[in-house]
């Protein structure tokens, strides 16, 4: 077996449907956006072994298309930390953890200073400073952002040169199956299949998962196509549980092209924090009077009224008034291409927007460390239920509590080491890879989400759309990508639905058309979910503690 480095073995290709190769790490992260690459340099520089798996390249992540920015304070503008933490627990619904929030956003100053310190160049203004901008809910100028709009491929290029610097093997196109379970319950590797379906197993004494979100169950999205939940779905069948599902933001500015499925190109918030307002054909403001923030309302508020207004008047979008942005063909470089790609001059006419799915709120129930309630099993970034999001995102929190949490889960990962609370690397053999699962076709699945669990539910509809994706399932052995990411989306499909019919309430991204108001007596607290024995999800203890469950 060839040799990676630090005990990593690389795989050699086998055609039996049963584990043909093997590699071992002390840590094994998956995933390759923010949170998984900070994790996997500061559990590098941490001393311990790491393998870095992603089914696709190392650069292709949800962190990759982030516009924005990170949110993070800067004391010398007269922001505080207290301001970024109101603005936080405002925007959340009641749902977050303000200790969790607290911490997150405390931390964030420092880890944006190792970010720049591993080569990570943010825009700067005339007198040298950072260069920030507004976004929707936030209360200050707070938002640091690079290229103008590309701040997470600047990010993802920093964090990728990091790692290939620091020589840690990273395994691409390589999708995870399954974890490996010892006698005791603890995760201990990992069951892969290669770029050719051929699976092997990793062991390994800790699995992080950072694979981001679920956006690709819905019909229309921002996020890329490898955002089909996986990580969720792995951590679901593990044992551990999941919290706030039924809360998913839908970003209200995606640029709107006729029948457009898929990813659609983002219009970031930050082109209204710039001065740019929502407004109809007749050029009537969509946000006036709906919010006292008014265009730069927290994304749930926003992404709500253009449906409102959509609906009302029969049409399929609204439009971004951003002719009055002087230069911004070079402040929004991205969003300018993707406009010019469909024909639109935003320095002359109105971009034509409508709300897509854009961020999971919920995720793995984890501490503010990344900890889950399965020993050896961490998670980071979206993939994660940290508290601090709550009902809905914050615009910007995203890549900072990927950074922050990213460190923070491998230090914990390092400290449970030497404490001795990790499993030694077993060599059980892990039984046959070609794990089974029930699978749904994709498209109906993201029709019925689209549907029935978007932005306006109902009991008929959620019930209704479970019914159909049931009788749709049938049993599939996971012997491919296409097949493995499937039997996420379906597994993830039934636990929002489950979630979203329990809130009998609307908060925050969660809006239930049958109970329209907003219940703190009943419903302030979030709604686990974990898989019962028949390996259905269900809706368990009525609150959810701070930290792992």
């Amino acid at each position: 077996m060839t040799t990676l480095g630090d005990g990593v073995g690389a795989p050699e290709a086998k055609t039996s449907l049963s584990p043909t190769w093997e590699a071992t790490a002390d840590l094994v992260v998956v995933g390759t956006g923010v949170a998984g690459l900070t994790a996997a340099l500061c559990g590098r520089e941490l001393g311990l072994s790491v393998l870095v798996v992603t089914k696709a390249a190392i650069t292709d992540s949800n962190t990759r298309w982030a516009q924005g920015g990170v949110a993070v304070v800067d004391l010398a503008t007269g922001d505080s930390v207290a301001d970024h933490v109101a603005d936080t627990l405002a925007a959340g619904g009641g749902l977050c953890e303000e200790d969790v929030v607290g911490s997150i956003v405390a931390g964030g100053p420092a880890a944006v200073a190792r970010l720049r310190a591993r080569g990570t160049v943010f825009d700067r203004a005339a007198d040298g400073s950072l260069a920030r901008t507004r976004e929707g809910g936030h209360s200050a100028f707070r938002v640091i952002h690079a290229g103008g709009d590309a701040t997470g491929a600047e990010v993802e290029r920093a964090l990728a040169a990091g790692v290939s610097r620091q020589r840690v093997p990273v395994l691409e196109r390589h999708i995870a199956v399954d974890t490996l379970r010892t006698p005791t319950g603890c995760v201990g590797g990992l069951v892969l299949l290669d770029p050719d379906g051929t699976p092997g197993v990793v062991r390994a004494r800790a699995v992080l998962l950072a694979t981001g979100g679920f956006g690709q169950l819905y019909q229309a999205t921002s996020n890329p196509e490898i955002a089909t939940g996986d990580g969720l779905a792995l951590a679901l069948r593990a044992g551990a549980a999941a919290a706030d599902l039924e809360f998913v933001q839908f970003h209200p500015t995606v640029l709107y092209t006729k029948g457009a499925r898929g990813r659609c190109p983002l219009v970031t918030e930050a082109v209204r924090g710039e001065g740019a307002v929502l407004v109809d054909a007749a050029g009537q403001r969509v946000m006036a009077g709906v919010h006292p923030l008014g265009d730069l309302a927290p994304r749930d508020v926003v992404s709500a009224a253009i449906t409102r207004w959509t609906a009302a008047a029969g049409v399929d979008h609204v439009y971004l008034d951003a002719t009055g942005i002087d230069g911004f063909a070079r402040r929004f470089p991205t969003v300018h291409a993707a406009c010019a790609r469909v024909g639109v001059d935003p320095a002359r006419e109105p971009i034509p927007v409508t709300p897509a799915a854009h961020f999971a709120c919920g995720g793995v129930a984890t501490s503010p460390e990344g900890r889950t309630g399965v020993p050896g099993l961490y998670a980071a970034g979206e993939v994660a239920r940290t508290g601090l999001h709550g009902a809905n995102r914050l615009a910007s929190n995203s890549l900072l509590e990927g950074l922050v949490v990213g460190e923070r889960a491998a230090e914990a990962v390092a400290m449970d080491l030497a404490a001795g609370e990790l499993a030694p690397l077993t060599r059980a053999t892990p039984g046959d890879a070609a794990v089974s699962a029930p699978i749904a076709d994709r498209g109906l699945v993201q029709r019925l989400m689209s549907r029935h669990a978007a932005i306006g539910r109902d009991a008929e509809g959620l019930s209704g759309a479970a019914t159909r994706i049931a009788a749709a399932r049938r049993e599939r052995v996971l012997d491919s990508h296409r097949a493995v990411e499937d039997a996420a989306l379906t597994l993830l499909a039934d636990a929002l639905l489950v979630a979203a019919a329990e809130r009998t309430e609307s908060r925050g991204c969660h809006v239930r058309t049958d109970f329209a108001e907003r219940d703190d007596v009943q419903w302030q607290r979030s709604l686990r979910v974990r898989l019962d024995a028949s390996g259905a999800p269900a809706v368990l203890a009525p609150a959810l503690a701070s930290g792992a469950a």
